[in-house]
């Protein structure tokens, strides 16, 4: 039976996983980072996207994040996020038309225009459909 650490991925609406987990995949601001039962002490920020976590005995499940922190030390993973859902509850067709709206709120750009915002409404739809479709080309539309 292979190693595990226990592993909680909390949003400020509620608690979406805790368990024993073999390994868990976040996407941070320098690359994905991969977290192993044993990995060494670690505390940082994330960027939006996928949260992967294979489970003891081998499942794996996805969820999104839209930011948020990753806390490791010798007997646990946390995950802290701002907003989470599980991948699979994701709508792909909405998260399409929110990249959409948000690339034309950029190149239409009236006198009410607040540039961070649509800056970082398009990042985050655009991070929502990146899961998604992570999501399907792994698991072939499950989660």
């Amino acid at each position: 039976m292979a190693m595990t650490v226990h592993c909680d991925i909390v949003s400020a609406e509620e608690e979406l996983f805790s368990g024993l987990v073999e390994m868990v995949v976040a996407h941070g601001h320098l690359g994905d980072i991969g977290i192993l039962p044993g990995h060494a002490p670690l505390l940082t920020d994330l960027k939006p996207g996928p949260v992967r976590v294979i489970k003891q005995g081998g499942d794996e499940e996805v969820f999104y994040i839209s930011g948020g922190f990753i806390e490791v030390q010798p007997n646990m993973v946390k995950v802290l996020a701002d907003t989470a859902t599980r991948a699979k509850d994701l709508d792909e067709v909405a998260a399409q038309a929110a990249v959409k709206a948000a690339e034309k709120a950029l190149h239409e750009k009236g006198a009410e225009f607040d540039y961070g915002s649509a800056a970082a409404q398009l990042a985050e739809a655009a991070a929502q459909l990146r899961t998604v479709q992570q999501m399907r080309k792994k698991f072939g539309g499950r989660g």
